[in-house]
């Protein structure tokens, strides 16, 4: 097994995730088997109970992990599976020392961070890297280790010192490590500065860890001079320096880093035996960003949520909405709408602020309301749907999008004005949205429906099955307390709104569908967590499809793109799946 540790300096949130990633597909493209462990020095357990504001979205896996979400970059870049534990925190680590100790396990030692925290940190990363993340259950043999936060933060202090054993442990040629570090500049001047690159490198060495490679993330193209200067004041050869500039899209990253012969050094450095065939998989991505470039035709999807000031808090939604674009070759606008913006009494407070809302919702192609909780902003929510559904919009509800379409429907259409989710309205004369029996108020972390469930397609005639190649049911991923109220569905259906996907038991509504419109779509579960750059989520491109005007037209062609529409320019097919089938994604309905 290798290891490949990617440590941050100067700043936090400067790139570390996407880093980790490019690195990993790169390799992966190599014919490696890799996998990813992202470790956050928070005391939290998970990231369940975060604020979208503090560490951007909650991303869901498969088994239920709410974790953060550089591990969505993993899974999106690597197409793989992640597991809870592939998300290790503060929090994991000293609950498992402390019922290792309760249990009498350390046999009347006094516990201490040397070595108690720091073996139980080691053991987890080798007891996680051998699990296999493949459709194919193949053990990974290279493992990317992610430490959150910054070089000299108190909080990831234990986890540096046992990384500083471990290298010794599993011996140099298995072990190296990449610095990820700022490079500023500064208007005034325009010169790029070293000075804090240098300092990060030194703390990092007094921590003892060498970098191996040190990554400097810079806004243009690093000189050769500056290249030259971090070479000599941080102890590494000019060729360990490698630049990752910004660039217009971050599939351009892996391409960025194979082209500095990042390959060729860590299978030299870490003695690996990578092929030397084309690699077809950065093949894809090179298509991939090139196209992104080259897209003439625009798409405008408003985003109406209450987290709106800051992307990473629906970076999921962002991306899954992108892949999907690229997927009918239009560039995507997402405008961000403050649900709150569009409610009355910000008409009276801030007029200027709520006309401007507006106009945004009016003027955009489509309308996508995702998850959410709390009872803020919802009332905006329910007018941007009945917006939605008015005019004719193509509309697609997320978790509380959708819940929010059924209080909507029920208010304008049921004629129950005062229908509500017993979460916002608890006394509510028509619930039509309520907890699910298993939820357990008493505590908040962890006691929602999450990870993977099956939904049942109930008929031929929808929409959504379409999109999903005809599949009988799906399998995706799930984060909710509360639910759709199975009693009230008749009264619904007799009006043509219709809950076409349902759980296995037929007791939970997943899908809707409103008739004689040309999408109106909600999903109970989060598609966009299983969404690909190479295969998108079927509910985003089918709103993709219908903002842009393209999906009947996509429907009648037995879900097909248009040959300019494929990955390949060169495709032969007029399909994705022509030139995917040959880099065998998983389907996202596990059939």
């Amino acid at each position: 097994m290798k290891y490949i540790l990617v440590t941050g300096g100067v700043i936090s949130g400067i790139g570390k995730g996407i880093i980790a990633s490019s690195v990993g597909t790169i390799l992966k493209s190599c014919g490696l088997h890799v996998t990813a462990i992202k470790i956050d020095p928070y005391i939290n357990i998970d990231a369940g109970t975060f604020s979208p504001y503090e560490h951007g979205e909650v991303f869901v896996l498969d088994d239920g992990g709410e974790v953060d979400l550089d591990l969505g970059n993993y899974e999106r870049f690597l197409d793989i599976r992640l597991t809870r534990d592939n998300n290790l925190t503060t929090g994991k680590i000293y609950q498992s020392v402390i019922n290792k100790e309760r249990r009498g396990d350390y046999l009347g030692k006094t516990v201490q961070v040397v070595p108690h925290i720091t073996d139980a940190i080691q053991e987890w990363v080798v007891k996680q890297a051998t699990v296999p993340v493949d459709d194919d259950d193949v053990i990974p043999q290279v493992c990317v280790i992610e430490l959150g936060g910054t070089v000299g933060d108190i909080e990831s202090m234990p986890f540096v010192e046992a990384f500083r054993q471990f290298q010794f442990k599993v011996k140099r040629e298995n072990f190296c490590n990449i610095h990820v570090s700022l490079i500023p500049q500064p208007s005034a001047t325009g010169e790029q500065k070293t000075k804090p690159t240098q300092n990060s490198v030194r703390e990092l060495r007094g921590l003892g860890l060498s970098p191996d490679l040190i990554m400097c993330r810079c806004s243009t193209a690093l000189e050769n001079s500056v290249k030259e200067k971090i070479s000599m004041f941080c102890h590494v050869e000019p060729e360990q320096v490698i630049c990752v500039h910004d660039v217009s899209s971050i599939y351009k990253v892996p391409l960025l880093l194979e082209q500095q012969g990042v390959v060729g050094y860590l299978s030299r450095r870490l003695n690996m035996p990578i092929e030397t065939r084309p690699r077809k998989m950065l093949t894809k991505w090179k298509e991939m960003s090139d196209r992104s470039d080259r897209l003439l035709e625009q798409c405008s999807v408003a985003l109406v949520g209450k987290y709106t000031k800051f992307s990473d808090s629906y970076a999921s939604v962002i991306k899954a909405l992108e892949h999907s674009a690229l997927a009918i070759s239009h560039k995507l606008e997402v405008k961000y709408i403050d649900s709150a913006s569009l409610e009355p009494s910000t008409l009276k407070e801030e007029p200027v602020k709520y006309h401007e809302a507006w106009q945004k919702l009016c003027s955009a192609d489509g309308i996508l309301v995702p998850g959410g909780f709390g009872v803020r902003g919802t009332e905006g929510k329910i007018r941007a749907i009945n917006w939605a559904r008015k005019q004719k919009k193509p509309f697609l509800g997320v978790c509380l999008g959708m819940q929010l379409a059924v209080c909507e429907f029920a208010r304008n259409t049921l004629g129950w004005a005062d229908a509500n989710s017993t979460e916002f309205d608890p006394e509510s004369k028509h619930p039509v949205v309520i907890d699910m029996p298993e939820h357990n108020p008493g505590q908040m972390g962890g006691t929602m429906r999450l990870g993977k469930r099956r939904t049942i397609f109930k008929t031929n005639n929808s929409v959504l099955r379409k999109l999903y190649e005809d599949a009988e049911y799906v399998d995706e991923r799930h984060r909710h307390r509360f639910e759709v109220n199975p009693e009230l569905k008749s009264h619904f259906e007799e009006k043509g709104f219709r809950f076409v996907g349902q759980d296995v038991e037929g007791e939970r509504m997943e899908v809707i569908e409103l008739d004689d419109h040309p999408y109106f779509v909600g999903v109970q579960y989060h598609p966009e967590f299983t969404s690909r750059p190479i295969k998108p989520s079927p509910p985003y491109l089918g709103l993709l499809l219908a903002a842009a005007g393209k999906l009947q037209s996509y429907l009648q062609k037995g879900c097909r793109l248009s040959p300019r529409d494929t990955y390949s320019d060169r495709s032969g097919g007029s399909t994705p799946e022509f030139e995917i089938s040959e880099l065998k994604f998983p389907s996202t309905s596990n059939e």
